[in-house]
């Protein structure tokens, strides 16, 4: 991975994880749209990337294994610049949270009228655990969601760097505005503790009942800060710290979605009634690309 300024350029583009690599290509399996849901899996499975990234790289191992289990796994890239140049691999996630949800719930319902199900399964990472959140309180689509998978959620914010703080003194000076000025991430502050975003989300709980969540957290998240924020409580919330049941796993933020350990329990989460002990793979804070 390329070395990048120090900043708040910087740590808003880690606030994902995943850096956007030259290129990439379509996934095998991921986004058939004459797949149709089998009754061992009725749901489709939608795939919410993070943010300056898309959705090729970032589910480039979890999004083909879906499929080879027979699930109908689908994937968008959201959240693009509008002027953006477009140089090699289109990067997503860079635009206001609201914005890109409008583009999921557009992306949702083609699903559901391809498949013809009822409803969908989400697995999100980082950014992409906030943009199906505010899809499912705000644009009406928690009764279209069954289960909802999140990987390296940021329920509470992040405060990556004292990022959270900063921008609170900004605030406090009425100088908010400046952030736009800092970074062409308009999602990152809306991200960070504090955020008005945030409070906004969690007015009436985060958590909506017909949803199933499970949470899937590492303790060396270098991004989301606490990792803490990742967890939540409630009778339909499950939280996963994968040090729990494996301690030699050192997944950082970068890589989760490909991390091994962090996939069984996706496997687990999404259907229950044949989960399995998930094997533990020691990983030393990157995990395989395939």
């Amino acid at each position: 991975m390329r070395r990048r300024k120090v900043g708040f350029i910087a740590a808003s583009v880690l606030l994902a994880g995943l850096l956007a690599p030259a290129t990439a290509a379509a996934l095998p399996g991921v986004n058939d749209w004459s797949c149709l849901p089998s009754a061992a899996h009725p749901d489709p499975v939608v795939l919410v990337h993070g943010t300056d990234d898309n959705k090729d790289t970032t589910w480039a191992v979890l999004g083909p294994q879906l499929s080879q289990r027979g699930y109908c796994t689908f994937s968008l890239t959201y959240g693009v610049l509008p002027n953006a140049p477009v140089v090699g691999t289109v990067v997503g996630g860079l635009m206001p949270i609201e914005y890109s949800a409008s583009e999921l719930q557009s992306f949702v319902d083609n699903v559901l009228a391809a498949t013809g199900a009822a409803k969908v399964d989400i697995v999100g990472y980082s950014q992409g655990t906030m943009v199906p959140t505010y899809y499912a309180k705000k644009l009406d689509g928690g009764g279209k969601i069954n289960r909802y998978v999140s990987l390296a959620p940021v329920w509470n914010g992040t405060n990556l760097d004292g990022l959270a703080d900063f921008y609170a003194i900004l605030r406090a000076l009425r100088l908010g505005s400046l952030t736009s000025l800092m970074t062409n991430c308009l999602a990152c502050p809306e991200l960070l503790t504090g955020s008005d975003f945030l409070s906004e989300m969690h007015e009436g709980g985060i958590f909506l009942p017909q949803i199933t969540y499970t949470n899937i957290v590492t303790r060396y998240d270098h991004n989301i800060v606490p990792y803490t924020s990742g967890l939540g409580t409630g009778p339909n919330v499950t939280n996963v710290v994968l040090q729990d049941t494996c301690p030699s796993d050192h997944i950082t933020h970068i890589g989760l979605a490909a991390d091994p350990n962090a996939i069984g329990q996706v496997f687990n989460a999404l259907d229950p009634r044949h989960a399995f002990a998930v094997p533990c793979v020691a990983v030393d804070g990157t995990a395989p690309s395939q």
